[in-house]
């Protein structure tokens, strides 16, 4: 009952006249932030925190609008991802496998409007859960060290060869492409160069808004010009805006999964968004088995990732409130706008400021409200995308990539660099290598070296803090079995088909 006082407490914050607007307009920007590839959710609050300090803006009002923006650029990324094959950002990658082969189909609306509910979905479920269960997650998260989280990542790699079960081989190499890109640039513990070729413009590492355009956008636009001509459309029109009732029941339990699942991976500081997408759509895909059509266009495969990046966002606020520790890159912003008002996140925060934590996480709910009202009406506006021709099409998408990639550095190497990789990232695709997973060890590399690094240097160097605790026993088993399953399937494959011939040849 306390805590369903608080709440209430918190709704009479978020529901001033100035926080609801204060909410629309962060869910707007969030949105159209998300939209555009490369920026995310960390650009987005970035870049409206010094504009909230700067209007003097009480404490509770600056959370909500970073709050807002960052679940906005979360609806906003799969935008983009279904519509065009770009992700706004690394946790709709995932999306891309499915909504863009759905919107090639001429279903585009139903795939934006389901991952709007998927969105919505995931996002209420995981708020619920920081009313709930906020304390309780926060003393959980604190028993995940360097070392568990270094061994999550392998696992989430491990887990790539089951997203792609007709080439594992393909999918870890292309993974391990991705751990290579991590590596470029200086060591951040040594300071020694690292695949740079004597090049200051790779000292600082390979940015991922170059990544993810040149892999993505500069590789789709070749795949553009080399199957159409000029005027002909590559993607079907849209028909159908929204989805059905069939369709609906046909993904409910997919987002129920993915949104529980997606708000667990979030509470975990550091995992983020990303691998709650990946882990969820290769359950799902997995769970579904060959009946699925996962990756030519499964309506599960929209709505599992997109609920767990949403739930995932929401679950990455409650280490920030509870511990004072950043669930994610966005987090670690928004303790930045704590701190610019000399607020201190941490366990007495619900007791010291509760006006500024229950407004916060009140605003969760009405934010979330806001932006499927927002989102659904604007379907048929964003499928229209899909009619305009490839000759008006691709230099847009061209113009927009080189300007997102040039504003990172304002150098004429990012450029190079981004076709290049786009060029690879065609050469790729051709050969049938899953970009996803390039794009997800890229993520992770960085993440897994750190890890590794802080794991070693609090054991002084013994590699048994790898194995030392049954968390990483637990996952290290699961690695070993994620690596044999496409080994034993391929063996029950290969003895069904023996068991057929012989039915057949008696």
């Amino acid at each position: 009952m306390e805590t369903l006082h608080f709440l209430m407490q918190g709704f009479d914050v978020a529901t001033r006249p100035t926080n609801l607007l204060v909410a629309l307009f962060g869910a707007f920007v969030g949105t159209i932030v998300g939209l555009l590839p490369g920026l995310g959710p960390i650009n987005g609050v970035a870049l409206l925190l010094p504009l909230a300090f700067a209007l003097g803006l009480p404490p509770e009002t600056a959370l909500i609008l970073l709050a807002a923006v960052y679940l906005g650029c979360e609806y906003g990324g799969r935008i983009s991802a279904i519509l065009l094959n770009v992700p706004g950002d690394a946790a709709a990658v995932m999306t891309t496998l499915d909504g863009y082969p759905l919107a090639r189909q001429g279903k585009a609306g139903i795939a934006l409007s389901l991952s709007a509910v998927s969105s919505f979905t995931g996002s209420m479920i995981a708020t619920c859960g920081v009313v709930l269960f906020a304390p309780l997650l926060a003393k959980w998260a604190v028993a995940f060290g360097p070392a568990e989280y270094f061994v999550l990542m392998i696992f989430a790699i491990a887990c790539l060869g089951g997203m792609v079960g007709d080439k594992p081989v393909k999918t870890l190499l292309s993974a391990l492409i991705g751990l290579a890109l991590a590596t470029v640039g200086v060591d951040s513990t040594t300071g020694v160069y690292r695949f740079t070729f004597d090049s200051v413009s790779l000292s600082d590492g390979i940015q991922f808004v170059i990544v993810v355009i040149g892999f993505f956008s500069v590789s789709e636009i070749l795949l553009m010009l080399e199957n159409t001509h000029n005027g002909q459309k590559a993607v079907k029109a849209s028909g159908r805006v929204l989805f059905n009732f069939k369709e609906y029941c046909f993904t409910f339990w997919t987002m129920i999964r993915s949104s529980l699942a997606g708000f667990v991976i979030g509470v975990l500081p550091g995992a983020g968004a990303t691998i709650a997408s990946a882990m969820t759509y290769m359950t799902e895909k997995r769970l579904a088995g060959e009946s699925g059509k996962f990756g030519d266009g499964d309506l599960r495969g929209v709505a599992a990732p997109e609920s767990a990046n949403n739930a995932s966002a929401c679950g990455s606020l409650i280490p920030m409130l509870t511990l004072g520790v950043p669930g994610s890159g966005t987090t670690a912003v928004m303790i930045g706008a704590l701190t610019l008002y000399n607020i201190t996140p941490g366990p007495l925060l619900f007791e010291q400021q509760p006006d500024v934590v229950w407004g916060l996480i009140a605003s969760l709910f009405i934010g979330n409200v806001i932006l499927l009202v927002m989102n659904i009406p604007l379907v048929g506006l964003f499928s229209r995308m899909l009619s305009v021709p490839n000759w008006v099409l691709v230099p847009a998408i061209t113009v927009i990539s080189m300007v997102g990639v040039y504003a990172v550095h304002s150098t004429t190497f990012d450029l190079v660099l981004m076709i290049g990789l786009g060029v690879f990232g065609y050469i790729l695709r051709k050969l049938d290598f899953p970009l996803s997973a390039v794009i997800l060890g890229f993520v992770l590399g960085e993440m897994m070296e750190d890890n590794l690094r802080r794991a070693l240097s609090i054991s002084a160097g013994e590699l048994g803090i790898l194995w030392g605790s049954p968390i990483t026993l637990v996952l290290w088993a699961l690695v070993v079995l994620m690596l044999a399953l496409p080994g034993i399937r391929w063996m029950r494959r290969r003895k069904q088909i023996k068991a057929g011939a012989d039915a057949t040849a008696a």
